[in-house]
């Protein structure tokens, strides 16, 4: 009987053996990012790494398990087992699958496969398929053959085809098999601990990338897919609820109420352009890279600049609702996923629309995707254009319509829009795979050249916009106000996904509207793209009591400060330092100013009672 439990001996070793495979590629794949590092603490990743990889072979193992139970119990002597290879290569194939996504999707966002990334493929296939193809594909599909055929090889020497049982007596055989249950339910809930077995237990570097591969990537999937579903109980409980709530209280109370008007005008019109992915990095002014948006660059010297911006997040549907809501990101969740909650936010468009303004959103691709659409409509845009409402496939990408289509549709519209108005464009040409019509002007050798040739080609059809639009009427009386949806790790492909530098993006405010005096100026405080609902509509008049979350930029009094997060990590950045945090590996990952101890407790105190107050708050919704 003894002899019979080589068989799972066997087969978690091949498990294991096929975990540490796909951890080595990520490695390797990674290694340049490791350079610094010294071998011994890569090599610890393995270690660290084993207390998941076992949680999740115990859960591959709960069939087999069961199945051993039932012939142990029947008595069976002999027990051909030929499925169990069957079953082990439909979960190898898998997991082979989610390996090499799990490669492309740290590439771009910098995190783990996850239900965020599940959710995009099953719900948007056609954008999921878009987004993939800047991946390298030879690599990918190589990577997807060399481990679906090392589990192959694996598979045929390690794993058990047949089991033996010897004679003995039931209860012996009974107790075996309580054993073996109980000893399967501690290795997936990580031992007999107070707290069942979590991500942290894979952390152990203060490299982010080290700590990422030690974290089993299907048993993270599965996790991630679960918290999703959970909108009753707060992750992120790290302070007294009473107290967390006095510092973001802190935090929006001004000293006095009060604002720098720029404009000549109460209700001007309000084009808003939410750019893909226009990191600061992009721009002269605040990157230093030449040429790439030379036209940005020339209109930043003619309006109100705000340099010290941050996205609150680092995907579009995070910086759409920051940006139109003022509403924060979440960590791991996204309120877009929940359209009952989604709907009790306010909008600009919302204020707007109740003043008097008609409203529009345009853009290139589909508004169903990542539910824009639903916080579109549900929120006083009374005319929406996405890519139905073009006809034909000229000048159109796997995304959607190129952004000079969609600019010249903005512009007509609004040739026949009443004034005054508020329309909204969101650009998405310069969104992975960096396709554009015409000769890039950086070439297409990678992904930066790529990237920065798109960049160039938003920036040549913003420029186009605005040159036939200074031919309209409407012109004179109209504000535009330029900012990303995010920032990102290109062109300098040096930021990390926990690095302020990743959610630094331009905000400007321009057009004839701005009082000549203020044109030209620069406004250097710390702010956040949640923060330009409050500055917008305070330059109007109009009350901003409802966008809790977003604060004037244009009050002198205001603190300075921005808050962002990414999948289970946060940031907080003032005037005085910046600080990141992983939420999981419970560990400073960046910090301005590592040298002052207290400012670094009182600025991480700040993102802990930031995230915690603002999830207290979705859950409440």
């Amino acid at each position: 009987m003894l002899k019979s439990l080589l068989f799972f001996l066997r087969f978690f070793i091949f498990w294991l053996l096929f975990f540490f495979i796909d951890r080595l590629i990520f490695i390797l794949i990674y290694h340049d990012k490791l350079t610094t590092v010294p071998f011994k603490e890569t090599a610890a990743t393995f270690y660290h790494a084993i207390p998941l990889d076992l949680s999740m072979t115990a859960y591959i193992t709960v069939i087999p398990l069961l199945s051993y139970i039932f012939w142990l119990l029947n008595g069976r002597k002999v027990v051909e087992i030929k499925w169990i290879s069957i079953y082990n290569l439909v979960l190898v194939f898998v997991c082979s699958v989610l390996s090499v996504v799990n490669f492309n999707i740290y590439r771009e966002w910098g995190s783990k496969v996850n239900a965020k990334a599940t959710s995009f493929a099953f719900n948007s296939p056609t954008e999921a398929m878009a987004s993939s193809a800047s991946s390298p594909i030879g690599l990918s599909i190589s990577l997807l053959i060399l481990l679906f055929v090392i589990g192959f090889f694996l598979q045929r020497y390690v794993v058990s085809r047949k089991l033996s049982f010897t004679k003995s007596p039931i209860w012996l055989r009974a107790i075996l098999c309580l054993f073996l249950l109980f000893g399967n339910f501690l290795l997936i809930r990580g031992g007999l601990r107070g707290s069942p077995i979590t991500q942290s237990m894979g952390y152990f570097s203060k490299e982010q990338l080290l700590n990422n591969a030690s974290v089993n990537t299907e048993w993270n999937l599965i996790s991630s897919v679960l918290a999703s579903k959970m909108t009753k109980n707060n992750p992120y409980l790290y302070l007294d609820s009473k107290e967390a709530e006095n510092k973001i209280k802190d935090l929006y109370t001004p000293a006095k109420d009060s604002t720098i008007h720029i404009l000549n005008t109460n209700r001007p019109n309000i084009v808003l352009v939410i750019i893909e992915s226009f990191t600061a990095d992009l721009t002269k002014t605040l990157g230093n890279e030449d040429d790439i948006t030379p036209h940005f660059d020339t209109l930043i010297n003619k309006g109100v600049f705000f340099s010290q911006i941050y996205s609150a997040g680092n995907r579009t549907d995070k910086g759409l609702i920051g940006t139109l809501a003022g509403f924060p990101t979440l960590g791991t969740g996204s309120i877009v996923k929940w359209p009952e909650k989604m709907q009790k936010l306010p909008a600009i468009s919302q204020s707007l629309f109740n003043n008097g303004y008609k409203t529009s959103f345009f853009y290139g691709g589909e508004s169903e995707f990542d539910n824009y659409k639903a916080f579109i409509l549900s929120h006083n845009y009374q005319k929406l254009v996405d890519k139905n409402n073009f006809e034909g496939n000229h000048m159109k990408t796997s995304w959607g319509k190129y952004d000079e289509v969609v600019f010249n549709r903005m512009l007509n519209e609004l040739n026949r829009e009443k004034q005054p108005f508020f329309s909204t464009i969101l650009t998405l040409t310069n969104h992975e795979p960096y396709f554009l019509p015409g000769v890039p002007k950086f070439g297409k050798a990678d992904n930066i050249a790529k990237f920065k040739s798109t960049s160039y080609y938003t920036d040549s059809c913003i420029n186009a916009f605005l040159t036939n639009a200074k031919k309209q009427t409407w012109y004179k009386n109209t504000l535009f106000v330029f900012v990303a949806d995010h920032g990102h790790s290109l062109p300098k492909n040096n930021s990390e996904v926990f690095s302020p530098q990743r959610y630094h993006i331009p905000l400007l405010f321009f057009g004839d509207v701005i009082k000549d005096e203020f044109k030209g100026r620069k406004f250097d405080n710390v702010g956040s793209q949640i923060d330009i609902a409050a500055t917008l509509l305070s330059q109007m008049n109009i009350p901003t009591q409802q966008f809790t979350w977003s604060k004037n930029l244009l009050n002198p009094y205001s603190k300075s400060f921005a808050f962002f997060s990414w999948d289970n990590g946060m940031g907080f950045i003032d005037n005085q330092q910046c600080v990141t945090f992983d939420n999981v590996g419970k560990m400073v990952l960046y910090n301005s100013n590592d040298k002052n101890i207290d400012q670094t407790s009182i600025t991480l105190n700040y993102a802990k009672s930031y995230l915690q107050t603002v999830y207290r708050q979705f859950i409440e919704f």
